[in-house]
């Protein structure tokens, strides 16, 4: 008997208890090379007794190499799944994004086939059936809290891509987790249809309702029903900075002026924010800062999100997942269920994401990237042009579709030899993922550079200024310079670069630990 009720009380479809069995005796269900649908999104919601009973097959089987799978999930899961099988070689495809150091490595060392995707694209072209030979998914498991007399599934703190799966997956397992309350009522669930039979989504507020809170699912297809108490892993971060606070410093007063110009309401509009420390951090500032009845719609509500709450200024908030740490986050959520439960919804991802909304409501959108270019070209994915962090997840979605569209990032990032030895305003971002003409403002914690009408050399002439450390500022004004003057001496200098130096930074990091070059000649050798 768990505090949170019992596996019989949580199946009130009473035929589906002939099905409940132990998680390794779901092993027989499984085959290499079969193409796996999860529940999950952001370390929540997933699935976690099959995925480590299998786990323990492999390893206690020494089939490393041998059972490998292709995995499509809504976002990251929890490092005792995904990277625990990135571990033992279980892992085949990955899409779209993912989180661990082992599974990262396989990515880039070529063993684990990652595809990475925009995240509100992908669960859509997930129901469309686009990642597999038959648009199929052999084996969809699914984690919930309950399941109804009529086979609707009560999700946990996660929707990710359940509808989507429900209308590919050959096959379910279901794990009903009883180790935690269960979060039946918080879901807003639409099944969409293809085109052209697509209907409108008709959200016309954050906290505006247009679904079912379950997800209709065919009892046929459920071939195992597993017990689960664990608990969500979630994702931990860092304490907030001097560097994350002055950057919510800059976006606070950005949004004063924008109130007091009149282009925002009082209450602002709908606010995303992206995933990661600073983006926690900037959630942090609201709950310090003027503003007041504010809503909320994103893909995570993370750790700061609750004390956006607690200060009485947060008045609701739709998201896709509960991205809580696993402690301090989760036991406080749930210690509070009264307070938090009321007052939010989670949608599946192809909603959260989806640019009818968004555009619609004016979610103001906050991201955080890898590094941006004094053209305003962002990276969120590719260190260094080519390794693979996390992925894109869905920055792109709101970035895109957004009232306000903003990136926030330190001005630079230690090196192993120097604790500024990393700029992130760089002349060319090595790989792009939001293009110059999906960023409205860039901020770190120098200023924030407001690009709204602005052509690409007065662009770059404000970014170097606002946002560029003191260390860097006049290394990228030389090279905005002598880019300008060679290109326009050419005709061609409406977004000056010069390709052979524009990458030259990132070589001197390379090779000597640090981007701060000496000078930019292309005669001169990397700087020792």
């Amino acid at each position: 008997m768990s505090e949170f009720g019992t596996l019989e009380s949580r199946v009130r479809r009473k035929s589906l208890l002939s099905k409940v069995m132990k998680p390794e005796d779901t092993i027989q269900f499984f085959k290499p090379g079969m193409n796996l649908g999860w529940s999950g999104f952001t370390p929540a919601g997933y699935p976690k007794a099959v995925p480590i009973a299998l786990a323990d097959h492999v390893e206690k089987n020494s089939l490393q190499g041998k059972w490998k799978f292709n995995l499509f999930i809504g976002a990251s899961v929890g490092a005792e799944t995904e990277d625990r099988w990135a571990t033992l070689d279980m892992i085949d495809r990955r899409w779209p994004y993912q989180t661990g150091k082992n599974i990262a490595k396989g990515i880039n060392e070529g063993r684990i086939r990652m595809g990475d995707k925009h995240l509100g694209l992908f669960a859509q072209d997930v129901g469309y059936g686009f990642y597999t030979e038959n648009g199929r998914m052999d084996l969809a498991i699914i984690e919930v809290s309950a399941i109804t007399e009529d086979c609707g599934l009560a999700l946990t703190s996660s929707c990710g891509i359940v509808p989507e799966l429900m209308m590919v997956a050959d096959r379910i397992i279901i794990e009903v987790n009883t180790g935690q309350p269960s979060f039946e009522g918080m879901h807003d669930i639409i099944m969409q249809q293809k085109p052209p039979h697509r209907q409108p989504f008709l959200i016309t507020s954050a906290e505006h309702r247009v679904g079912s809170p379950y997800v209709p699912c065919d009892p046929d297809k459920i071939i195992a029903i597993v017990e689960s108490k664990h608990r969500d892993k979630g994702r931990a971060f860092s304490e907030m900075d001097d560097t994350s606070e002055a950057i919510a410093a800059h976006i606070m007063d950005f949004f004063s002026h924008e109130v007091k110009r009149g282009r925002l309401p009082e209450n602002l509009l709908p606010l995303q924010s992206g995933v990661g420390s600073i983006a926690n951090a900037v959630v942090g500032g609201l709950a310090k800062g003027p503003f007041s009845n504010l809503t909320v719609y994103t893909e995570v509500l993370q750790d700061t999100m609750l004390d956006l709450f607690d200060s009485g200024k947060l008045n609701y908030a739709s998201a896709c997942s509960l991205s809580l740490s696993e402690k301090p986050g989760f036991p406080r959520f749930f210690e509070n269920w009264d307070k938090y439960a009321p007052k939010i919804v989670l949608r599946p991802l192809s909603v959260s994401n989806a640019p009818e909304p968004i555009r619609r409501l004016g979610v103001i959108a906050m991201n955080t990237p890898v590094e941006f270019d004094i053209y305003a070209h962002a990276n969120s994915t590719l260190v260094g042009g080519t390794r693979m962090i996390n992925g894109l997840g869905g920055s792109g979605d709101f970035l895109r579709n957004g009232f306000l569209k903003m990136m926030h990032t330190p001005s630079t990032r230690p090196s192993k030899t120097d604790p500024n030895g990393i700029t992130c305003v760089v002349p060319k971002a090595p790989h792009i993922d939001h293009t110059e003409h999906d960023l409205d403002c860039v901020v770190t914690e120098q200023g924030l550079a407001d690009l709204r009408g602005l052509a690409p050399k007065d662009r770059a002439k404000l970014i170097i200024e606002k946002c560029a450390h003191p260390e860097y500022k006049p290394i990228l004004k030389d090279y905005l310079e002598m880019a300008s003057k060679e290109c326009l001496a050419k005709g061609i200098g409406h977004e000056p670069q010069l390709f052979d130096r524009a990458f030259k930074m990132q070589q001197n990091l390379a090779v000597n630990g640090t981007m701060k070059i000496k000078s930019w000649d292309i005669k001169v050798d990397l700087c020792e």
